[in-house]
């Protein structure tokens, strides 16, 4: 199945780069060797900033400007499929022993499955970039060919298409394969020397114009510039306290990342080491572009944590960096703006300077500590639950994982959100269809309660208020409040209230509605937004904000049902679960009042809710926990583990042969 998933993306990416007009495929390639490429001009390959590769690279791209146009298109796509494959392979049976059977035969396909989703790699295909080749050729001199001066052959070569991999050197130097690195060094010094003597204008201007190429393909302090010398031009500084300060940063970023790898190769673990000498390489170059930065990928192969619940985090972490936008990692708030403009960086420099990757001779490394799970209650039905080994953790999950992937969650929720977008006659001709069923059942009491919730000032504010303020606060919170107190109950919590909002993102999409706000003709005042003119299609901006026609079913009612329901099953004082059921009855009246849902709006919500916590029973069973399921080992860290019994297994004293009973213990 994963190397049927394998097949499909390579496919996919295929047909998205090959299915592209001419002019918006392979950019970078068709720059430099189309027909009006730089590698066909007359003249200096930097005469414009379009050529970013060393003159070494020109030299090897010149024969391939013989090439058809539609023809190299091809081979150039499928070529780059090739090396993703081979790297792929290669970095899978390179993982530090002992290797499972299991891990053996998953590795190759998750790692090429990675390896096509990662950002860098897409940016490569999409460009026409080199980049994967110095990557692959760096971990065949490492762990495929034999002998030392093979070895440094193939990373000098790599150094000549990328300056910076010749820290690799160093790296070899540092483990004693000090002939290799020679060699590597030489590689590099004779390729540099031959583009030398061949285009000795273009070399003058690569090597000491540009200073290895800074300056070459964009802005180097624009956000596509992922390395510590685009972060400081980004922070404001620049000019020679800029330069000072970037060599000395670089200088320390190397002294540490470089002695960490030599430790870790080692330790037995030389592709953990190749991915943060790699890292180093990121952030001490001039320029790195999201195209080279797939080292940043391998150090998602470092142990992190002593405990099994932690030992995710790392991988987790690094997945969701190096596949996804920073945009969708972190919140639009300007005081992380710094922190989502560099994120890539920030990764490259943790594996290269702070993550504390685990030794082989931990005795964490095989066997981490394991995680309390307790076994659930018996179900109503035989088939229930249908995911038996989902038994319940619980121990807290970790916090950042939990914060990154509620994060990822809920940007892919905004924008299948936004995406799922029909005509405007569409979503009124179903907010026509809910108007009629409505009074039909003598239900359609919007338009009154609208009105009558207008002309009463404080009312009209409250709300308002209510409705554009606790929608997210309130299910935070409880999530906050049972991740503190009763991590076993966040985790159940937690996946229903996900499986509900799939399920009305599902609604979102199927069933585009609009609101009685927008429905024109029928009288309705929109208490929160304004008025709406309905001249507009599109309603003003507030469409390029959000998606006006996700209503159906309502996650505003859906949300502070789901936030009734769990305060009244675990909340220990009367009138708290009160208090939680005033919620869903402020919500709905707030989402009807302001003309933001109709009635069945609610009634739908309610539906997700319903399904939500049904799939959650399913899967895992009931919430409740099997009395006695505790290991005595376990000491209780939550109220919900106080209030399960725990067994007290009875021992005899050698000396007296009296029973040590549970008062002793």
């Amino acid at each position: 199945m994963l190397w049927l998933i394998v097949a499909a993306l390579a496919v996919r990416q295929m047909a998205v780069v090959l299915w592209q007009p001419p002019g918006e495929r392979l950019t970078d390639l068709e720059t430099w060797i189309g027909e009006n490429g730089v590698l066909h001009v007359a003249g200096s390959l930097y005469d414009s900033d379009r050529f970013t590769g060393t003159p070494f690279a020109g030299l090897v791209l010149k024969p391939l400007t013989r090439t058809a146009e539609q023809s190299l298109g091809v081979a150039w796509t499928f070529g780059s499929l090739l090396l993703v494959a081979t790297l792929g392979v290669v970095a899978a049976r390179a993982l530090p022993g002992p290797v499972s059977r299991r891990t053996a035969l998953l590795a190759a396909p998750v790692a090429i499955s990675l390896l096509m989703l990662s950002l860098p790699v897409r940016n490569a295909f999409h460009l026409g970039q080199t980049s994967i080749l110095p990557v692959l050729l760096v971990l065949l001199g490492c762990f495929v060919v034999r002998g030392e001066r093979a070895s440094g052959v193939l990373i000098g070569s790599a150094a000549a298409l990328q300056p910076t991999v010749l820290l690799f050197a160093v790296l070899l130097w540092l483990t004693g394969r000090r002939r290799a690195a020679l060699t590597g060094g030489a590689t590099f010094a004779a390729c540099t020397a031959w583009a030398w003597a061949a285009m000795p204008g273009d070399s003058w201007t690569y090597w000491v114009h540009h200073v290895a190429g800074t300056g070459l393909g964009g802005n180097a302090d624009s956000l596509a510039n992922q390395s510590l010398h685009g972060a400081l031009l980004r922070s404001g500084l620049a000019g020679p306290p800029e330069i000072a300060l970037f060599v000395v940063l670089a200088a320390v970023v190397c002294f540490l990342g470089l002695r960490r790898a030599a430790r870790y190769a080692a330790d037995g673990q030389l592709l953990l080491a190749v991915a943060v000498t790699g890292c180093v390489a990121v952030a001490v170059s001039p320029t790195a572009w999201q195209h080279q930065l797939l080292w940043v990928l391998l150090a998602v192969v470092g142990r992190v944590g002593r405990r099994a619940s932690d030992r995710l985090v790392w991988p987790a972490v690094v997945v969701l960096v190096i596949t996804l936008p920073g945009t969708m990692l972190l919140p639009n708030m300007a005081v992380l703006f710094p922190v989502r403009d560099n994120v890539l960086l920030i990764a490259a420099l943790a594996a290269a300077c702070a993550v504390p990757f685990l030794p082989r001779t931990s005795e964490h490394w095989q066997h981490p500590i394991p995680t309390d799970h307790a076994a659930p209650a018996p179900a109503r039905w035989n088939r229930v639950p249908l995911l038996p080994f989902r038994r319940r953790a619980l121990s807290r999950p970790n916090l950042l994982l939990e914060l990154l992937l509620i994060r990822v969650v809920y940007s892919a929720y905004a924008h299948v959100r936004l995406a799922a977008t029909a005509g405007r006659a569409t979503a009124e001709q179903h907010g026509h269809q809910i108007h009629a069923i409505e009074r039909w059942l003598h239900i359609d009491i919007e338009h009154r309660v609208n009105h009558a919730v207008v002309n009463v000032g404080w009312l009209r504010g409250f709300f308002d208020y209510y409705y554009t303020t606790f929608h997210f606060i309130v299910p935070l919170t409880i999530l906050g409040v049972l991740y503190v107190r009763r991590p076993a109950d966040y985790r159940w919590a937690r996946s229903t209230i996900g499986f509900a909002t799939v399920f009305a993102l599902v609604g979102f999409w199927l069933y585009p509605l609009a609101p009685p706000r927008l429905m024109p003709g029928l009288g309705f005042i929109d208490t929160v937004h304004g008025v709406q003119d309905f001249a507009k299609p599109d309603y003003g901006s507030l469409t390029a904000m959000t998606n006006q026609y996700a209503a159906m079913p309502s996650l505003h009612f859906g949300w502070s049902l789901w936030c009734g329901v769990v305060v009244v099953m675990l909340a220990p004082k009367m009138w708290m679960k009160a208090l939680g059921l005033l919620h869903p009855l402020f919500t709905v009246s707030a989402i009807v009042a302001t003309a933001n849902h109709w009635v069945l709006d609610a009634v739908g919500g309610a539906a997700v809710v319903l399904l939500g916590f049904g799939l959650a029973y399913v899967l895992a069973g009931p919430r409740a926990l099997r009395p006695g399921a505790v290991p005595t080992a376990a000491k209780p860290r939550d109220d919900l583990e106080r209030s399960v019994p725990v067994p007290v297994p009875r021992s005899t004293d050698e000396a007296t042969g009296d029973a040590v009973g549970s008062r002793q213990h």
